[in-house]
């Protein structure tokens, strides 16, 4: 019996020592990690790459997946630079400095054809969250420009690509501030 005493004096020492230091682990786990700790910061998971030129849909919603992923020469990427109607990369780059993540809702996409090319307009409501934690809902409206691969005879290639885009401060949830139209 005494070598169970011994041994248990011994086991309810380690677990003296034990909880000491679990205490001050459970602290230190506390203070330095944003998951156990209350972060007033909005945290978003970094969403999977995508990169998809196919449809106007997909161009929009490949712009908001580089805006999220803050890779902002990608999200450059998805406008057409033959027009002027894209602000200056610095300028550009300047606008999404303070973003963390974006909430892209898209409407009804409609289209119309001239010149060998086809416009599609693509109505739009975002919700945008910033480092400060504030948020923006704005609305509005983007134009892609197809233009008929079977007429383009040299290289570049052209893609879809963006060649306007309005968005301006809604009120609301995101899914109720999507215009039901974008011809003006």
């Amino acid at each position: 019996m005494a070598a169970f005493r011994t041994k248990s004096r011994a086991f309810r020492t380690h677990l003296k020592t034990l909880r000491r230091f679990s205490a001050l682990g459970v602290a230190i786990a506390c203070i330095s990690s944003p998951a156990l700790a209350q972060n007033t910061r909005p945290r978003h998971e970094e969403p999977a790459y995508r990169d998809d030129r196919s449809t106007a849909r997909a161009v929009i919603e490949s712009l908001y997946n580089a805006i999220n992923r803050h890779e902002i020469v990608r999200a450059y990427s998805y406008w057409g630079t033959d027009d002027g109607t894209v602000a200056p990369f610095k300028t550009f780059s300047e606008g999404y400095r303070g973003t963390v993540h974006a909430r892209l809702v898209v409407g009804d996409i409609t289209s119309d054809g001239a010149a060998g090319s086809i416009y599609f307009h693509v109505p739009v409501a975002v919700r945008t969250v910033n480092h400060d934690g504030s948020t923006i809902v704005a609305a509005g409206c983007y134009t892609v420009r197809q233009v008929d691969p079977k007429i383009q005879g040299k290289p570049p290639f052209t893609p879809l690509h963006i060649v306007s885009g309005k968005l301006l401060r809604a009120k609301g949830h995101t899914s109720n501030a999507v215009p039901t139209t974008c011809r003006e």
